[in-house]
C-alpha cells in the first residue's frame, strides 16, 4: 500500500493539544519534532561539543513539527480533510492558545493541487438503501432507483466515502419522514443537510467551524437543485450557546445531526437540548470506537434516550432522542 506523509507545523505550547485531535480522529501513531526538545538536548550535554552549527539551531529553534502517515487511497485522502477541519476547529475553541501556523503539508502533494490531486479516488458511491452519492464532474447511467446527490467538496470535509458520513446518512435515512427540521452541527461540504433534504426533510440549517465552508455547502446545495429558502448554511462555534441561538433564531428541530468528533460532540450535547423537539433525533458521528462509551455516558447522564448504536470501519454513529416532558 502507498501511503502519504503529512505533517502539521505548530507550536511547543500546542503540540500537546495537536496530537490529543489527531488521537480524537483515529490517527494513534504519529512522530513530534519539537525544537525545544533539540534546544534542551544541547544544553544538558555540553560536554561533547565545542560548536553547533547556527543556520541549524536556529531551524530547528522554530520547527515544531507533528508527522503522521495515511494510505495513498479515497480514505485517506478524506481523512486529510478531516484533519484539516479539525485542527480549524482546535484553534477557534482554545483561542487563548498558540497554535502557530497549523498549516498542514504533505510529502506527496502540493497545497496547489489539493482541490483536485485526490479526485481520482472519488466515484459515485452507494449509500444506505436510496442515495447514490455522485462526484460533480462524473456522469452516471442508471442510479438503480436510487436518489442522486451530487457533491464537489473543494477542500471541505464531506465526500460521502468517510464511514462517519456514512454512517449519518443511513441514520438520516431511517429518520426523515417528510418536512423534518434539521439542524446540521459541522455541516461541512453541506452534504449531511443535501442528504436530509433529499430525503424529504423541509428545511435546514448548518453551521461549521471554517468559514469556506458555507459558499461550498451553498454550491452543493445548488448542484442538486434546493435554493436558499430550504437550506441556511453560516460558520461559527457549535459549543457557543448565542451562536446557535441566533442560528436558530428560536427555533426547535425535529432532528439534529452532529459529525465532529466525540469530544465536540459531548461539549454540544448540552446546547442540542436546547434546540431539539421533544421526541426529537439527535444522530452523532464522527466518533472512534474507543470514545462509544464516552458519548454514550454524557449522552445518558443528560437525560437523552439512546435509541441506537452502529458501527463501521473503527466509527460509530450514537442516536438519541428527547425524551417528552411527563405531563
Amino acid at each position: 500500500m502507498d501511503w502519504l506523509e503529512l505533517n502539521i507545523l505548530t507550536t511547543h505550547a500546542a503540540v500537546d493539544y495537536v496530537c490529543a485531535r489527531l488521537i480524537a480522529l483515529g490517527l494513534t501513531g504519529f512522530q513530534i519534532e519539537d525544537g525545544a526538545d533539540f534546544e534542551e538536548f544541547l544544553e544538558q550535554n555540553k560536554q561533547y561539543w565545542d560548536y553547533v552549527d547556527e543556520e541549524l539551531q536556529n531551524r530547528q529553534k522554530n520547527l515544531c513539527q507533528v508527522t503522521f502517515y495515511v494510505p495513498n487511497n479515497a480514505g485517506g485522502v478524506e481523512t486529510m480533510f478531516a484533519v484539516k477541519h479539525g485542527l480549524s476547529d482546535l484553534r477557534d475553541s482554545m483561542p487563548e492558545i498558540d497554535f502557530g501556523s497549523l498549516e498542514l503539508k504533505t510529502a506527496n502533494i502540493n497545497e496547489e493541487d489539493w482541490s483536485n490531486s485526490w479526485k481520482q479516488y472519488f466515484n459515485p458511491i452507494p449509500v444506505g438503501e436510496k442515495l447514490l452519492i455522485r462526484p460533480e464532474w462524473e456522469e452516471i447511467g442508471d442510479a438503480g432507483g436510487r436518489t442522486v446527490l451530487v457533491i464537489n467538496p473543494g477542500m471541505i470535509f464531506g465526500t460521502g466515502s468517510h464511514h462517519s458520513t456514512q454512517l449519518c446518512m443511513t441514520a438520516l435515512e431511517r429518520h426523515i419522514r417528510g418536512g423534518e427540521h434539521v439542524l446540521d452541527l459541522g455541516c461541512g461540504s453541506g452534504i449531511l443537510s443535501i442528504a436530509a433534504l433529499l430525503l424529504g426533510a423541509g428545511q435546514t440549517r448548518g453551521i461549521d467551524i471554517d468559514e469556506n465552508a458555507v459558499p461550498v455547502a451553498y454550491r452543493n446545495a445548488q448542484c442538486n437543485g434546493i435554493g436558499e429558502e430550504r437550506c441556511y448554511f453560516t460558520s461559527g462555534n457549535v459549543t457557543d450557546l448565542e451562536t446557535l441561538s441566533k442560528l436558530s433564531g428560536g427555533e426547535k428541530f425535529d432532528v439534529i445531526v452532529a459529525n465532529i468528533v466525540a469530544d465536540v460532540i459531548i461539549a454540544a450535547a448540552p446546547l442540542a437540548l436546547n434546540f431539539l423537539k421533544e421526541g426529537g433525533v439527535f444522530i452523532t458521528s464522527g466518533i472512534i470506537d474507543e470514545r462509544k462509551d464516552d458519548v454514550l455516558d454524557a449522552l445518558g447522564a443528560l437525560g437523552y434516550c439512546i435509541t441506537e448504536t452502529t458501527e463501521q470501519g473503527g466509527w460509530c454513529e450514537i442516536t438519541a432522542t428527547r425524551p417528552h416532558t411527563e405531563p
